[in-house]
């Protein structure tokens, strides 16, 4: 099993800061937008470096989306900024009529997703963001894995014409992708290549997925780990070709099992390739209050939950 030095630990919302003030000076026309929360969605740098680029919508999500689509229009690259519940569910219909139906240059740049918010509880968190998300025509989706691949993805993004869900989160979490490997949209990551079981993880449960690898490989067993960055577009031919050379796989998200990436790659192997699998995620659940620690142990998104999934994988092959 490759070992992954930790090169510290930084909240992936720090990396979108760090990424939206780097686009913000390769390019012009890079705008941001943001509902009232600058300072959780690390904004403040570049609205400091560019005030006249920055817009701050107080708390209107759906007008804040309007307008970034109005921008869009004018040949703008507007980047809108808030928590991941209230960029997807509360302003749905907005994305689907003005953003994703006419297919126009708006990134929905997506904080504080997942249980891993912590203590703000259930309304606040959202689990279900990715398959709000992903349903969408011609939408894409990204869920980076850590500080350096949230700035490198949000960099990409400003390149990218059409249409982008970016999701992050507020935890500090371990650094460990190289500051210089370059993000490229819709193709997977190999982090280790292995022969017994496939596991495909993307955001915070990629160094989950990691850390499994290591039990795993203490057992004698040998994991491939991919990280799936981009859940659309889907990297069809890496996890075809993982899935063929294994024969079994294991999906891991922070995200209910419906809708999320297991979703996505269970359809594609139930088209092309009928493969044991097994989901590591959110059974049908809301959140709640507590530690992000403490959720993941609860909803069993854990090393050790992946290991566990990744030997009934197994099992069902053999």
């Amino acid at each position: 099993m490759k070992s992954y030095e930790i090169l510290g630990q930084k909240d992936t919302r720090s990396g979108f800061g760090a990424g939206l003030l780097e686009a913000g000076k390769q390019n012009p026309d890079v705008v941001a937008l943001c509902a009232d929360l600058t300072g959780s969605l690390m904004m403040d740098a570049f609205k400091d470096e560019f005030p006249d680029r920055f817009f701050q919508a107080g708390i209107a999500e759906a007008n804040m989306i309007g307008v970034a689509a109005g921008l869009a229009i004018g040949g703008k690259i507007p980047f809108t900024g808030t928590f991941a519940n209230f960029s997807t569910g509360r302003v749905y219909d907005q994305i689907r009529q003005s953003v994703a139906y006419s297919h126009k240059n708006v990134k929905i740049c997506a904080s504080h997703a997942g249980l891993t918010l912590g203590e703000d509880g259930a309304t606040h968190q959202i689990l279900e963001d990715l398959g709000l998300m992903k349903m969408l025509p011609g939408m894409t989706v990204i869920n980076p894995c850590d500080y350096n691949q949230t700035k490198a993805a949000t960099i990409a993004i400003a390149k990218h014409d059409g249409p982008v869900y970016l999701r992050f989160g507020r935890p500090k979490w371990p650094v460990f992708i190289p500051e210089d490997m370059p993000f490229v949209i819709g193709k997977a990551l190999m982090l280790n290549e292995g022969t017994d079981v496939s596991i495909f993880a993307t955001g915070h449960l990629v160094w989950k997925a990691i850390e499994a690898g290591h039990i795993l490989a203490e057992k004698g067993i040998n994991a491939e780990i991919v990280n799936i960055h981009t859940i659309k577009p889907l990297d069809r031919d890496a996890i075809l070709a993982s899935a063929k050379k294994t024969g079994c796989v294991v999906s891991a998200e922070e995200h209910q099992y419906n809708g999320g990436l297991g979703d996505s790659i269970a359809q594609l192997l139930s088209r092309e390739l009928p493969t044991p699998m097994e989901f590591v995620g959110v059974n049908d659940s809301f959140g709640e209050s507590g530690t992000p620690d403490q959720l993941m142990e609860k909803y069993g998104l854990t090393a050790n939950a992946i290991v566990e999934a990744a030997m009934k994988a197994i099992a069902r092959k053999k």
